[in-house]
């Protein structure tokens, strides 16, 4: 199995299973949502088209945030403890987000898609095995040095390859990145520290989010593991 770790901008190069990666927040939101029912999650890069696909389907659910805000017109923001107080039963999310659904959207020629944080380690790992592909490709999306989402990339990688080794140094790598220490900062009131401790909660759900081209859209969903 051929290993390679890309920066967003490097989407293009990516090649195999792609493993979108966004720690804090998008795709650990997108995990608390698949855990308290959501359906699927359409993954987008803009927001007009976030807003649009509402106007046509109003029974759409707006997520996401633009430089860590709420969205006008969006239900919901970025923050999974938002999300998991959320009835979301049965129900279809839009999410756009900075990074995380950037990254998504530029990995749509990928073989196979999945969309990662550390909530999902375990479940992703087990998954990537499944499928037994030649080649898997690491996406980090973070925007500032992105260490948040190169740490998981990187305990993803050393599984892999089969080393064994404990979770705890990548986590605490996530606290101490830039983008964790904006959750620490009492004067940025967007980035509360709950959101930061939930991000860090490993193996919370035993289910890998998979995405799969549908018509025009990208859809990401839960597939639950079976031990």
């Amino acid at each position: 199995m051929k290993i390679n770790i890309y920066r967003r901008h490097e989407c293009s190069q990516a090649e195999g299973l792609c493993v979108v990666i966004d720690v804090l927040r998008a795709f650990t939101t997108a995990a608390y949502a698949f855990a308290t029912g959501a359906k699927e999650i359409i993954l987008v890069a803009s927001i007009e088209e976030a807003l649009k696909m509402h106007r046509q389907d109003q029974t759409l659910i707006l997520m996401g945030e633009e430089h860590g805000r709420l969205i006008p017109g969006f239900h919901y923001g970025n923050s999974p403890e938002e999300i998991r107080k959320a009835n979301l039963k049965d129900r279809r999310i839009v999410q756009r987000t900075s990074a995380g659904t950037q990254g998504v959207v530029a990995c749509s020629h990928a073989n196979q898609l999945m969309i990662a944080s550390f909530v999902v380690a375990e479940a992703t790992l087990k998954r990537i095995l499944e499928h037994s592909p030649s080649q898997v490709s690491l996406i980090v999306t973070g925007t500032i040095n992105g260490d948040e989402d190169l740490a998981l990339a990187e305990y993803l990688k050393h599984r892999l390859l089969q080393n064994d080794i404990s979770i705890d140094p990548f986590l605490e790598r996530v606290k101490l990145s830039p983008e964790g220490q904006a959750f620490i900062d009492p004067r940025i009131p967007e980035f509360p520290q709950l959101d930061l401790e939930l991000a860090l909660q490993a193996n919370a759900f035993d289910f890998c989010m998979e995405v799969h081209k549908n018509n025009s859209h990208l859809v990401a969903q839960k597939r639950p593991m079976l031990n």
